[in-house]
């Protein structure tokens, strides 16, 4: 890498970042092992480039997009085209009274994971890591206009999925 002083950088980067990266992909994939293979990718890349993307203005945002986009990347790899089952997984009535939160994430992961990566991506930044518009567009290299129809999109999938009443819950919320 150049020298110790920058690996020493990049460690204490790293360890201080890694459960945030960590958090962010697992909400993107749904998936721990998914997960932990994102960031090792993305962690191992800025590793390669640390001597000229420490100098970046905003590094957690770089590094960020980093993730995100390797996570939208993945879908055009061959080995992302086999599938363990046959269907999606089955996403339970939403009707029915006293679910517990739990079983909200899980019906939630489940939906996003049907919907288009570029659109999971922006529903995930803009509403469960509360990003402006403009910062989720600089994340994804994209137009604010892209992530306003990505947008609209995305909750459109979700509207057919799980119903109007949970896509509301999840734009109020945040």
């Amino acid at each position: 890498m150049g020298g110790s002083s920058a690996d020493q950088e990049y460690v204490e980067y790293v360890t201080a970042r890694q459960l945030a990266l960590r958090r962010l992909a697992y909400v993107l994939s749904g998936d721990s092992h998914r997960a932990d293979d994102l960031v090792q990718q993305t962690i191992t890349t800025l590793y390669v480039r640390w001597s000229k993307i420490r100098q970046a203005g905003n590094l957690d945002r770089y590094v960020r997009s980093m993730l995100v986009n390797a996570f939208i990347d993945e879908r055009r790899l061959a080995w992302s085209k086999v599938r363990l089952f046959a269907e999606p997984p089955h996403i339970p009535d939403r009707t029915a009274p006293g679910q517990n939160e739990v079983e909200d994430r899980s019906v939630l992961r489940a939906a996003l994971a049907q919907v288009p990566r570029r659109q999971q991506a922006v529903l995930v930044l803009r509403f469960i890591y509360d990003l402006p518009v403009a910062e989720v567009a600089d994340t994804l290299g994209v137009t604010v206009g892209t992530v306003k129809s990505q947008t609209s999109h995305g909750l459109n999938a979700l509207r057919r999925l799980l119903g109007e009443r949970s896509v509301a819950v999840l734009t109020e919320e945040r």
